[in-house]
């Protein structure tokens, strides 16, 4: 009886990870259909749409400050209006996020920004946090943002 089981499971170990293989390459050899996407089609249209909003962005910043923003995706939730940036109205407005952070979340932004005390931004750096150029350059721009 012992030995059956032992056979069922390798039998169904190998049959599951074939169709998984079979499968998983067939959905990304084959065209999208019905509003359909592959992975790397999502990707490559959230490229895009990242490149247009900074294309856009590019006139509203005179030395693009908030370019990483946009970038980032920070303005799919957030604006920046002392930036001229206009972005989702889910999360507040961070024209004044560089002075008001610590008060908010009692640490300073940079720590904030490092491993965020809110859950929601938790959830959104911690899948991605940011590597020491961007937090600068975020930094940079809620600075500048904020001196306006």
């Amino acid at each position: 009886m012992g030995k059956n089981v032992a056979i069922f499971l390798i039998c169904f170990a190998i049959a599951f990870g074939g169709g998984y293989l079979f499968f998983k390459n067939n959905q990304a050899s084959r065209p999208a259909q019905n509003g359909e996407q592959t992975a790397q089609n999502g990707e490559q249209t959230d490229q895009a749409a990242k490149d247009k909003a900074i294309d856009q962005q590019q006139g509203d910043a005179s030395d693009n400050e908030g370019r990483i923003l946009v970038q980032r995706g920070c303005i799919s939730c957030h604006s920046v209006s002392a930036l001229n940036i206009q972005g989702g109205a889910t999360g507040p407005d961070l024209s004044q996020a560089y002075v008001n952070v610590e008060g908010k979340h009692g640490v300073p932004i940079e720590e904030f920004l490092k491993k965020p005390t809110s859950a929601v931004m938790a959830g959104v750096l911690g899948d991605k946090p940011l590597t020491e150029d961007e937090l600068k350059a975020v930094l940079e721009a809620l600075k500048t943002a904020s001196e306006k």
